[in-house]
């Protein structure tokens, strides 16, 4: 992948001759578009602006692309995804469906699950039970949806869940959600695309999508700090300034909410507002290297407690036929663990281990790693489940601002928010917008967003990616 240099990004910078685009030509314009972040939206977004032959700067504040979509191979020696890492609906993914062959095996994850009733797996009859509630629970929350206000998905649980209620909670909530579930808008759980098929990629997610950006040049380690709009358009980093057409604005809701990044003028509050509505939520990994296989487990299983209270996770098992399991943390619960430090969450997935199979599972356990995403400075969270009342948000981020500035990344999806292939397709059309803007396209009608499918028998969790 090229890297730019602070001399070669700003000799780029003065040797770029403008085109008339996006109202009255000028010939200090820099680059057409500048897209700021590189992670999957603005991966996909200067890979359309690249295709199209229009000229553009990718910027990435971090030491590497990906985003929150990263996988590291120094830690244990295999593929680790320390993000996103289920390729969710492959068949319709924009990621999986570029994947290069050779070199790249996604194959298709099992649908299976396991639920764990203190030190034993759940006997025929109670994993019968728990699929049922959760059917009943998601239709609730679907019926909810229909109301004239939104509400929060706990109060539109069913009331007779009894001792299942914990467990529908995580699984529904931290686990597919990041947040609890009285955080989140029944509406916008209600819209999310169905994601009841998935697939792993065995060199990593996030090596996949670093296959993908390969095909652009991208300037890392070089934060943006402000966006000028008050005459030209003007982007300042720590390398110095740039302008430009158009802006593409890939940065998390929590990095924009954070003033990182000043705005001249100031955001409306209009934006603000929906920024707020769709926080991100707290999601961890805890890695462990379980040498010799000790929980008796399949490749990619997944593990679930039948738990009591909120202080609970979720295993990944054998990760694509590795020694490398992942126990995940989030929502509330998660947020507050991470903020302990690592040592304190590793604490905290082997004590939980031990309770659901015995102390002997301390010996096999060598390396470990966990991620802290909220600590991460240019992430500050997982993914974007909207609050009560705010899934209108995510349409409201996706309207042009001042007619120069666009924002896309997975916040800016209305169905397939909290996926890497919604942030790339909302990546692609925030370039395409520019490009019809520009005449570089027709101007078409945006592709409509799919519903929601019909509830599936025994249905699988959200899950992360």
């Amino acid at each position: 992948m090229k890297r730019l240099s602070r001399r070669t990004f700003l000799a780029a910078s003065a040797a770029v001759t403008a085109s008339p685009v996006l109202g009255a030509p000028s010939s200090s314009i820099d680059f057409d578009v500048i897209i700021v972040g590189a992670g999957s939206a603005g991966i996909a977004a200067a890979r359309r602006i690249y295709a199209a032959g229009r000229s553009f700067r990718l910027i990435e504040a971090s030491s590497q692309i990906g985003g929150r979509c990263i996988t590291d191979t120094s830690i244990f020696g295999v593929p680790y995804d320390r993000g996103a890492h289920w390729i969710h609906m492959p068949d319709l993914n924009p990621v999986a469906k570029l994947t290069p062959k050779p070199g790249f095996d996604v194959y298709a994850a099992s649908a299976a699950q396991r639920l764990r009733v203190g030190r034993r797996n759940a006997r025929e009859g109670e994993l019968e039970e728990y699929l049922g509630v959760l059917v009943r629970s998601n239709r609730a929350i679907a019926d909810a949806a229909r109301g004239k206000s939104d509400v929060n998905c706990a109060d539109a649980l069913p009331k007779d869940l009894r001792d299942w209620r914990p467990t529908v909670e995580f699984v529904l909530g931290p686990y597919g959600c990041a947040k609890d579930l009285r955080e989140i808008s029944a509406y916008d759980f209600a819209k999310s695309a169905e994601r009841d098929v998935d697939a792993f990629c065995r060199q990593g997610y996030g090596a996949l999508l670093g296959k993908l950006g390969a095909a652009v040049p991208v300037t890392l380690a070089t934060p943006v700090t402000r966006i000028d709009t008050n005459d030209r358009l003007i982007v300042e980093t720590d390398k110095g300034r740039l302008v430009a057409r158009a802006v593409i604005i890939t940065a998390s809701t929590n990095v924009l909410l954070s003033g990182d990044i000043k705005f001249t003028p100031e955001l409306p509050k209009r934006q603000l507002d929906a920024l707020n509505q769709l926080k991100l939520g707290s999601y961890d990994h805890i890695a462990l290297e379980l040498i010799g296989n000790p929980l008796g487990l399949q490749r990619d299983e997944l593990v679930f407690e039948k738990s009591e209270t909120t202080r609970t996770a979720a295993l990944l098992a054998n990760i694509s036929g590795t020694s490398l399991a992942t126990v995940e943390v989030a929502g509330k619960f998660g947020r507050d663990l991470s903020a302990q430090g690592e040592p304190a969450m590793v604490a905290f997935a082997l004590e939980w281990l031990t309770d659901l199979y015995g102390a002997d599972v301390k010996k096999a356990v060598k390396r470990t790693h966990a991620t802290r995403w909220n600590a991460e400075p240019f992430a500050r969270g997982a993914f974007s489940a909207a609050s009560p009342g705010g899934q209108g948000a995510r349409k409201t981020l996706m309207e042009p601002l001042r007619d120069r500035i666009y924002f896309a990344g997975e916040a800016m999806h209305e169905t397939l928010w909290g996926t890497v292939g919604g942030a790339w397709e909302s990546g692609t059309r925030a370039a395409e917008a520019i490009l019809r803007k520009m005449g570089v396209l027709k101007e078409i009608e945006d592709p409509k967003d799919k519903p929601r499918a019909k509830e599936p028998s025994k249905p699988q969790p959200r899950r992360k990616g």
